[in-house]
C-alpha cells in the first residue's frame, strides 16, 4: 500500500489587501488542496493562512468560505488537519476546532511522523532581537489586550486588524522575500543552536516568505516552506524524504 504524503504549508494570508484578487487568491488555494486530497494523509499549516483573523463570540472573520468549506470537507474525509498559529492569526478560541475540525496549536510542537521527528512552528518570534516586534507580540499574545480588543465593535476591529496587517507587510517588504544569509536569518540560528541538544531530523517554518532548505549537521535540515501569497510552495513527506514543492497553475 502506497505511503500517504503529509504536506506542510503556511503564509497564504487570505483576505490581505495587498493581493489584488482576493477570490482567485482563494481558489487557487482551493484547487490545490483538490489536487493532494488523493494522496493525503495529513495537512500542517504553519501558520498566517488568514491575513488578519480574530474571534468574536458570534463573529469571525467575513469571507474565506470556500477554504474552509474544503478544510471541513477533507477533516470529514479523514485527513487530520493541524493549524499552527501565525502573527496574522493567533487570535482564535475554538471556532476553527469546533466548527471546521482543525487541531489548533499555539506553541510550537516537536511530532514525529513516520520514522521522522519534526520540530514546527510558524517562526514568528523565534530568535528575534527586534525590541519593536518583540513588544508587539507581547501585546498580541496578551489574554488581557484580547479581552479588551474585543469590546471594539467588529466592524471596526476587523478594520483595524485588515489595515494594521497591510502597514506591517509594507514596512517590511525590503527583507520579505530575501534570503539575508545564514547568520542573519533568524530561523537557520536557532535552527542551528537547537540541534546542539534536541535530535531532530527537521525544523519546519513559515513567515519568512522565503523557500529554504538548508542542511545542517548531525543530518538535520532546517526547512521555511516560502507561502502561498506569491511563491506559491509547501512542503512534502512521503515517510522517508522531504521536499519542497510549487504549485503550478
Amino acid at each position: 500500500m502506497q505511503q500517504k504524503k503529509v504536506y506542510f504549508v503556511s503564509d497564504a494570508h487570505l483576505g490581505s489587501r495587498m493581493v489584488e484578487n482576493p477570490d482567485a487568491h482563494e481558489k487557487r488555494i482551493v484547487d490545490w488542496l483538490n489536487r493532494v486530497k488523493a494522496d493525503t494523509g495529513a495537512i500542517y499549516l504553519l501558520g498566517d493562512m488568514f491575513d488578519f483573523w480574530y474571534e468574536y463570540k458570534t463573529v469571525v472573520p467575513k469571507g474565506h468560505v470556500r477554504f474552509l468549506g474544503k478544510l471541513a470537507e477533507l477533516v470529514d474525509s479523514g485527513i487530520e488537519i493541524h493549524f499552527f498559529v501565525g502573527n496574522h492569526d493567533l487570535w482564535t478560541f475554538g471556532y476553527l476546532e469546533k466548527e471546521v475540525g482543525l487541531i489548533v496549536h499555539k506553541q510550537p510542537e516537536t511530532i514525529r511522523i513516520g520514522n521522522k521527528t519534526f520540530y514546527l512552528a510558524h517562526g514568528d518570534g523565534i530568535h528575534s532581537q527586534e525590541r519593536g516586534f518583540k513588544i508587539i507580540r507581547k501585546i498580541f499574545h496578551s489574554k488581557t489586550c484580547q479581552r479588551l480588543f474585543r469590546l471594539i465593535p467588529p466592524q471596526i476591529g476587523q478594520n483595524f486588524g485588515f489595515h494594521w496587517s497591510k502597514k506591517n507587510r509594507e514596512r517590511i517588504k525590503d527583507i520579505e522575500n530575501k534570503f539575508l544569509g545564514e547568520d542573519k536569518e533568524d530561523l537557520v540560528v536557532f535552527a542551528k543552536e537547537y540541534i546542539k541538544t534536541h535530535d531532530v531530523d527537521f525544523l519546519v517554518f513559515g513567515h519568512r516568505h522565503i523557500a529554504l532548505d538548508l542542511q545542517l549537521k548531525n543530518n538535520s535540515r532546517v526547512v521555511i516552506l516560502g507561502d502561498f501569497v506569491g511563491i506559491f510552495s509547501c512542503g512534502v513527506f512521503d515517510g522517508n524524504n522531504f521536499w519542497l514543492e510549487f504549485d503550478e497553475e
